[in-house]
């Protein structure tokens, strides 16, 4: 899952230009070995073709580890089944590998793609058998920035920063480093969202440039169509390919940031990001999966009104706007002003709504809750905040409170959790019990009250 969508025309090449004419420090590349771990077929030549290139041209041993095959980048393919677009995948990586001359044939895992969370150990386990071989030579282990936007990506650049700095830390030297390449901020960001201080560049001769190109250009099932069908368009179009054709490759050094199992909750500046850049982020007003998503939730609410509701997570409204209409008083809240300024346009008419800025789970308000809402929230939160947020969320009912939690099921690579594992610890808590459940490939949806809580039918009289 991504963040961005491949098809927007994206920066343009040459404000990248103007922001990469500062001086960055020259990567060294004076090693023994060179190790990539690739997420999916094609990240290393976009990333870091020139440096592979210019390795081979030197004589450094290459290691190529591909975690996925990259199967999922056309889910709506009506010519190219999954399963075939992985053996083609493959194909167009040994071919863009022979055109940077790597001697070595790449390391297939085979993992899914979109699920290398899941398989953590697997990949771990490939990069340290990789290191194990290299011994105690210099080692460079490049992967894709984690920062990218990309949920593989993310996954894959925090697994190699771990086993490097481990690796490290037990050879008690600096034989084993690990930098990051970007591929996808290139198209979603703008200057301001590198992290500078950590880059470092490498200069490509016009020879390297060359094999860069021709290598990328192998990886027809991404920058070309797979047919004129709709579902088949090209992944990479020619806005974003006009960022691997520069006289030089930009990557990161590890920073200090936490990373996987420690990962923080999403914060302000990513949801200022997002508003930023769209009036309506994620189509709360313009999808039809949004509007059909909201009448389910409203639907399956226990109760045809409420006395006091809280949403936590407002966003630009859509759904406060909704649950004015269920209720006599509504407190909403979102940490993005943005968001705010939008929600308060929508439902200026009602002033039994409230709205305020509040950063969840620290923030929580006080006062009691007959429905506490919880609507593609409980994901941002990382570690102990789940907890916290779930409790203080239980902590806010009354008596005969309803908690409802609706959150989208598939991966993204800022959240720190799914959906799924929000509503696992939801049906965990001996302190509630589940009163509805609706669960659909796309989202999960329930609602939650205190033991000992009754049925709409038992509420209605129409059990004895």
């Amino acid at each position: 899952m991504v963040s961005f969508d491949h098809r927007d025309p994206g920066t343009p090449e040459d404000v990248w230009t103007a922001a990469l004419a500062r001086d960055l420090p020259v990567l060294d590349l004076d090693v023994d070995q060179v190790i990539v771990v690739a997420a999916h077929p094609d990240d290393e030549s976009l990333g870091a073709a020139g440096l592979l290139a210019i390795a081979a041209a030197r004589g450094i041993p290459i290691a190529l580890i591909v975690v996925t095959d990259g199967e999922g980048s056309h889910p709506d393919s009506p010519t190219h089944t999954p399963a075939a677009l992985a053996v083609r995948r493959r194909r167009e990586l040994l071919a863009a590998t022979g055109i940077l001359g790597l001697a070595e044939p790449p390391i297939f895992l085979g993992l899914p793609d979109g699920r290398t969370d899941e398989h953590r150990d697997a990949i771990s386990a490939a990069l340290r058998d990789a290191l194990d071989h290299a011994g105690r030579q210099r080692v460079l282990v490049l992967s894709p920035w984690r920062g990218d936007g990309h949920r593989d990506h993310r996954v894959v650049g925090e697994i190699v920063e771990q086993v490097c700095a481990a690796r490290a830390l037990e050879q008690r030297s600096g034989t084993v480093r690990s930098r990051a390449f970007p591929i996808w901020l290139w198209h979603w960001g703008a200057p301001d969202d590198v992290p500078w201080e950590q880059a470092e560049r490498l200069p490509l001769s016009p020879e390297i440039q060359d094999a860069k190109t021709r290598a990328l250009a192998a990886h027809t099932s991404q920058i070309l169509p797979l047919s004129t069908a709709p579902g088949d368009e090209e992944m990479i179009h020619a806005r974003m390919r006009a960022h691997f054709t520069r006289d030089v490759e930009v990557f990161f050094a590890p920073d200090a940031t936490p990373t996987a199992g420690s990962v923080g909750s999403v914060g302000q500046e990513y949801f200022d990001d997002m508003y930023a850049r769209h009036d309506d982020p994620w189509g709360f007003d313009s999808r039809w999966y949004e509007q059909r998503k909201r009448a389910v939730l409203l639907a399956a609410l226990p109760r045809q009104r409420y006395r006091a509701t809280f949403e936590a997570g407002c966003s630009t409204g859509a759904l406060t706007a909704a649950l004015a209409e269920r209720s006599d008083r509504v407190l909403a809240v979102d940490l993005a002003p943005a968001a705010l300024d939008r929600a308060r346009a929508r439902v200026a008419a009602r002033e039994h709504v409230e709205l305020r800025r509040a950063t969840l789970p620290g923030d929580w308000p006080e006062g009691a809750f007959d429905l506490v809402v919880l609507s593609e929230v409980a994901y941002y939160w990382a570690g102990p905040d789940l907890d916290r947020g779930l409790t203080a969320s239980v902590g806010s009912l009354s008596e005969d409170g309803h908690l409802v939690a609706c959150h989208w099921r598939h991966p993204v690579a800022e959240y720190p959790r799914t959906g799924d594992e929000v509503h696992d610890a939801l049906a965990a808590r001996p302190d509630l019990v589940r009163l509805v459940r609706h669960e659909e490939e796309d989202f999960v949806l329930e609602v939650f009250a205190r033991p000992g809580a009754r049925s709409v039918a038992a509420e209605a009289g129409l059990l004895a």
